[in-house]
């Protein structure tokens, strides 16, 4: 063999060699992705689309995170003068809406008792705990296969997530449905490790304010009419039996009864903003995210506010999941 031959045999040897070298199996990525989450915080931007409902909803999401468990997340539909945060610190879980200037405080496991999309730790925390996950490589970026972990997971049961192979940054998220047409889909960008934050960035007051910077306190509200939403998807067998609209100090209140093999009530009404001086309202419920909105559930109620409505569903016969699928479809003008 001449020296050439030779020298060639061994360039391409070696060339194997780091090619072998450079593949990550599943575990390894894992691994590298659970040290990155050790991060002392970071920030993060991203816009999510929800196709839930009529007409896709978009919603600007913009995220920080102190390790280890101080978290501020807001997110804003501008097309819906629509906006709220979630802030988590050492007093406990909020969620803000600062359009009606109220504030609610939750006891609360938020964000580790679920899935969240817009959430580097918990999609980690997602890939981690799903035995059967499915993992592959590209040029660029590293994907994973999951199962959810939402509290109603039978409606959203899978998610793709997308890592970017140069610096283990998300990507994007799509978390699917049972035929696997994805609902919800969060991009990415501009995201920053390593952030530097201070106790105080999470303060509730200077939360609160910065909120309102963005979305204003509303006015006070002239129009006490509305249009009624019905839910697109209101179980199977179970129907609306009753339309009943009542007078209220607020103006206008409709509760609708429904009613086969399982009954709920929904009651909706014109929200109230809060007086300037309102501390938290204490739940006794868990935050729940309805996709559009961030609401309340408890074993027999789910509650939230959009676009200027307050909104409940009652039940002594609805599990909590079921309370949360008929929450999300709550968006239909007509009686489907």
């Amino acid at each position: 063999m001449n020296k050439k031959i030779w020298l060639l045999f061994v360039g391409l040897t070696v060339m194997l060699l780091l090619t072998a070298c450079g593949t990550k199996s599943k575990e390894d990525v894992l691994t590298d992705l659970k040290e990155k989450v050790e991060t002392k915080g970071y920030k993060a931007d991203a816009e999510m689309t929800l196709k839930m409902g009529t007409e896709p909803q978009t919603y600007e999401v913009e995220v920080w995170h102190k390790d280890p468990d101080f978290y501020r997340v807001n997110l804003k539909n501008s097309a819906k003068n629509q906006s709220q945060m979630i802030l988590k610190n050492e007093e406990g879980v909020y969620v803000l809406t600062p359009a009606l200037n109220k504030s609610f405080k939750f006891q609360s496991e938020w964000p580790e008792n679920s899935s969240q999309a817009y959430l580097y730790e918990s999609l980690v925390k997602d890939i981690e705990e799903d035995k059967d996950v499915k993992f592959s490589a590209t040029d660029k970026y590293y994907v994973f296969e999951t199962k959810t972990r939402y509290q109603n997971n039978k409606m959203l049961p899978t998610q793709e997530i997308t890592f970017s192979k140069k610096d283990l940054s998300p990507v994007s998220v799509k978390v699917k449905d049972v035929e696997g047409v994805a609902l919800v889909t969060v991009k990415f960008s501009n995201v920053k490790f390593d952030v530097s934050f201070d106790k105080k960035d999470f303060d509730l007051q200077k939360s609160m304010t910065a909120a309102k910077m963005v979305i204003p306190v509303m006015g006070e509200v002239e129009d006490k009419n509305f249009t009624v939403k019905y839910p697109e998807e209101p179980l199977e067998g179970v129907s609306l039996v009753e339309e009943k609209k009542m007078a209220s100090e607020n103006g206008n209140r409709v509760i609708l009864t429904y009613d086969g093999g399982k009954s709920y009530t929904i009651i909706q009404e014109k929200a109230v903003v809060a007086p300037a001086t309102a501390g938290p309202i204490v739940s006794k419920g868990d935050p729940v995210d309805l996709g559009f909105t961030i609401g309340e559930v408890t074993d027999s109620k789910v509650s939230w506010t959009f676009e200027g409505v307050d909104y409940t569903i009652a039940s002594t016969d609805l599990t909590r999941d079921e309370l949360v699928t008929v929450a999300r479809s709550v968006q239909g003008e007509a009686i489907k």
